[in-house]
């Protein structure tokens, strides 16, 4: 048992305890207090420091708002002028239209001028395209045939005509030479009798088209001068001229555009000649092309005939009396038993050209189909 005494003592040193933490805490509150009302110099840097940070934001913050807006003010200026110019460029292309448009309706307006091609298609017939039926390429004879009797076949005298830099076999066979320029594609081709085959003589008026356009009806001697009419032939890039087949000036034009007047202009030329039609189509298409050329005269007729003369057929041998029936003999080869896998083996052989009817013919040595292969 703890005696009294003690016991007070012990109730008596807490208090003491708490009283002195007391004061302690109360003089540095005391302390705390006055160092701030004698001393405020870092609250007051505290301050300033926030107020300036603040105002440099709200600054930038204005800068950025006003960049963002000059900005957009100028891809708006930017777009409106790219607008205004894009209807200035319409409005200056439709003009330039309108402008051709009512050039080529007054060249229409006008009447053309007497000897121009373009006054030559008024006076072509216009009809339907009759029927292919019938047509091959025999029914405008041999081809190649010297309806002129100058000795040279067709095809030779058009090579002479129309090539440049010629080399001559004689007088009648060019061996080689250039078309410079090609009129169809405008290309220089050089020819080598015996190479590859890449110059045609192209008949301007196809004979198909002429066969659907009158020629059906025809003496055999007319036909056969329009396949030979120097009028009608040109020495052309064959890739080019594969590409025209039996095409009138309504399906078909040059590649080569600077040529396209001619072009049309001798066609009127030689249906004028001859007296073929035309479709509708193909007088408008003659007639859009040569408004471009308005001046371009109509080629002469030429010095060739409308009418040549067909050779004579070859005359039968007079019959035989009768005879007593020969022993069996093997038959014939056939004429297909020729054959000839391509062109080179043709002029190897010596057969080149080969006609239709000649012994190895076949129609894929004759890429033009006009009857001639390996020419």
């Amino acid at each position: 048992m703890t005696p009294p005494a003690v016991a007070r003592m012990n109730s008596v040193r807490p208090r003491k305890v708490i009283t002195a933490i007391g004061a302690v805490l109360l003089l540095g509150v005391i302390s705390s207090v006055a160092g701030c009302g004698t001393n405020s110099e870092p609250t007051a840097t505290v301050a300033t420091s926030s107020a300036s940070d603040a105002a440099t934001l709200a600054t930038d913050k204005a800068a950025a708002d006003k960049a963002a807006a000059d900005k957009a003010a100028a891809d708006k200026a930017t777009a409106a002028k790219a607008a205004t110019d894009q209807a200035a460029a319409d409005t200056a292309a439709a003009q330039k239209a309108a402008a051709a448009k009512a050039a080529t309706a007054k060249a229409a307006a006008k009447p053309p001028a007497a000897g121009t091609a373009l006054a030559a298609v008024a006076k072509l017939t216009v009809k339907g395209r009759a029927p292919k039926t019938g047509y091959t390429r025999a029914q405008f004879g041999q081809a190649w045939y010297d309806t002129d009797h100058n000795g040279c076949d067709t095809r030779n005298d058009i090579l002479r005509r129309d090539l440049k830099s010629k080399q001559m076999q004689n007088a009648c066979k060019v061996m080689a030479g250039t078309l410079a320029p090609d009129p169809y594609s405008g290309k220089s081709i050089r020819f080598v009798y015996g190479g590859a085959s890449e110059v045609d003589i192209d008949h301007l008026v196809a004979l198909s088209d002429a066969w659907q356009k009158g020629a059906a009806t025809w003496a055999a001697g007319k036909r056969l001068a329009l396949a030979n009419d120097p009028l009608n032939l040109l020495a052309v890039d064959s890739s080019t001229n594969r590409s025209k087949g039996d095409g009138d000036a309504a399906t078909w034009l040059p590649p080569n555009k600077a040529y396209r007047c001619t072009y049309v202009a001798k066609q009127v030329a030689v249906k004028g000649k001859y007296g073929l039609w035309v479709t509708s189509a193909e007088r408008d298409a003659m007639v859009r092309v040569l408004t471009a050329c308005p001046t371009m005269g109509l080629p002469g007729p030429g010095s060739a005939s409308t009418q040549a003369t067909v050779p004579r057929a070859a005359q039968p041998a007079p019959q035989p009396a009768p005879a007593p029936a020969p022993a069996p003999v093997a038959p014939a080869p056939p004429a297909g038993a020729v054959y000839y896998a391509n062109c080179t083996a043709v002029r190897a052989a010596g057969a080149a050209p080969i006609h239709r009817g000649d012994p190895g013919y076949a129609p894929k040595l004759d890429r033009d189909g006009d009857g001639i292969g390996c020419e």
